[in-house]
């Protein structure tokens, strides 16, 4: 066994309300409960088995539209079950949050399709119902069909997206930050007076995009913002993160490449004005064990035989925005210009360590488990070398873990890996009290003071920048 550092490992779990989220086809397998998706008992049992594990949390994908790029046409999703049906993410957080005391829930919703007025007071309820453990994927959208259905031709170019999330943003910080101060709300009966208007601000916000000039419909919430989950990872996208986010979210078929990513976002956030640690970086990949090496490779081999090539072309037709359906099978990927998610297509043509440019046939192969990250398979021992591996080499500091099959592939990190982990003491099951910010930090259950969000607290340092200087200036940047 190599030498290794102590460093600790953290965990999510990746799910999505839906049929067999990231491995198309193994909704068909007999120990596969992704079709019960559409039940409260399903999801609440997942929580607790994650927060029996020490998971830092349960991050629920979304998507606001189909996967119609592959043939021109959305059939080939719906027949494989391909994120379709798709259910709202939102609703199920009230229910795990009751049955759980420490888990932590990061759901993703779009900034393209819902005003984020009234989107803000919804991610603050959910912060009060969860005690402040709650966390917001930001997503800028990539599907058409959800452009299409929401009264758009297509998708705004993939910098502008990014662009309009900066002010989206922007009057979310407001309302959660500057709106309400933290002693605003006094509570008290003698007087008669329940909060105190003088410290309750209407926050003004006249932009390009939004017009919001009263006040945040809630109080404040344990963490005021929620704790800010993001995943581009194009140029433009790294920034926002590193501008935004507390917890990012990574997929790269190699070390090699993960190593690259991951640095980038390090040197990102100094450009923010952040530490490079400011935020965890969690990297896509499934795992597949059990008790000896044998079984976890027979495990492995037995997914594969459910797993679909037309279900795994359909996501990454959609992903990297190519009709894959077009091309033979055997053809290389080539060069292309993509609207999607940009950096799925130069991540493939590095993937095979030999240099070998990958085919069509590569990337089903590839997709069928686990989507675009990487598929571990082995027992408990050797699942956690190599996770240590991966930190080790790539300064990643967690694993977005998808499934191959539902519960069964958490049930059996939490059997095998965990324990594993546990022995080389480089994971920690029990939880810090307190907050999702806390937890992951633990310094506390607000923004620091270097975030941007935390700039449009009353008195915060940009709190009297005028907003057209502040746009123009990220455009610049």
């Amino acid at each position: 066994m190599s030498e290794h550092s102590h460093r600790q490992i953290r965990f999510n779990a990746f799910d999505m309300n839906c049929v067999a989220h990231q491995s198309p086809g193994l909704w068909r397998h007999p120990a596969d409960r992704s079709w019960d998706y559409n039940t409260l008992d399903y999801w609440v049992d997942l929580a607790k088995l994650l927060e029996t594990g020490g998971f830092d949390g349960l991050f629920i994908a979304d998507v606001l539209g189909t996967y119609d790029v592959y043939a021109g046409n959305d059939e080939a999703a719906i027949r494989q079950g391909a994120q379709i049906p798709v259910n709202d993410p939102l609703l199920l957080v009230s229910a795990m949050a009751y049955a759980t005391e420490h888990l932590g829930f990061g759901i993703t919703t779009g900034t393209g399709f819902e005003h984020p007025y009234p989107f803000a007071r919804r991610l603050s309820t959910l912060d009060h119902l969860t005690r402040g453990r709650l966390g917001w994927n930001v997503v800028t959208g990539y599907l058409p069909a959800a452009a299409r259905n929401m009264g758009a031709d297509d998708q705004l170019a993939h910098d502008s997206r990014y662009d309009q999330a900066d002010e989206y943003l922007t009057v979310l910080y407001k309302l959660w930050e500057g709106s309400w101060e933290r002693d605003a709300v006094l509570r008290d009966r003698a007087q008669g007076v329940f909060a105190d208007p003088a410290k309750v601000h209407h926050i003004g916000h006249r932009g390009e995009h939004y017009t919001v000039p009263g006040i945040h419909l809630a109080e404040p919430s344990p963490q005021g913002s929620p704790v800010i989950y993001q995943a581009g990872a194009s140029p433009r996208g790294r920034r926002f993160a590193a501008q935004n986010a507390e917890a990012i979210f990574v997929a790269a078929p190699t070390k090699a490449i993960l190593r690259e990513v991951v640095s980038q976002i390090r040197e990102e956030l100094v450009v923010a004005g952040r530490d490079p640690y400011d935020a965890r970086i969690y990297t896509l990949l499934t795992i597949i064990t059990d008790a000896t090496p044998e079984a976890a490779r027979a495990k492995a081999a037995e997914y594969q035989r459910y797993a679909s090539d037309e279900g795994s072309l359909v996501f990454m037709s959609g992903w990297m925005g190519i009709d894959l359906a077009s091309y033979d099978l055997d053809e290389p990927i080539g060069n292309v210009e993509s609207n999607a998610i940009q950096s799925a297509v130069a991540a493939f043509r590095q993937a095979s360590e030999s240099g070998k440019e990958w085919s069509v046939r590569d990337i089903a192969a590839w997709g069928g488990i686990g989507g675009m990250g990487p598929v571990l398979i082995g027992s408990g021992d050797e699942v956690a070398q190599a996770l240590q591996d991966w930190v080790d080499e790539t300064d990643v500091d967690g694993f977005n873990v998808a499934y191959a099959v539902t519960p069964g592939s958490f049930e059996d990190i939490v059997t095998h890996v965990v324990p594993a982990l546990e022995k080389r003491g480089v994971y920690e099951r029990a939880y810090e009290p307190g907050t999702l910010r806390h937890k992951l930090f633990g310094r506390g259950d607000r923004l620091p003071d270097n975030h941007r969000g935390a700039s449009y607290r009353v008195g915060g340092a940009l709190s009297t920048i005028d907003d057209s200087i502040r746009y123009a200036g990220s455009a610049a940047h």
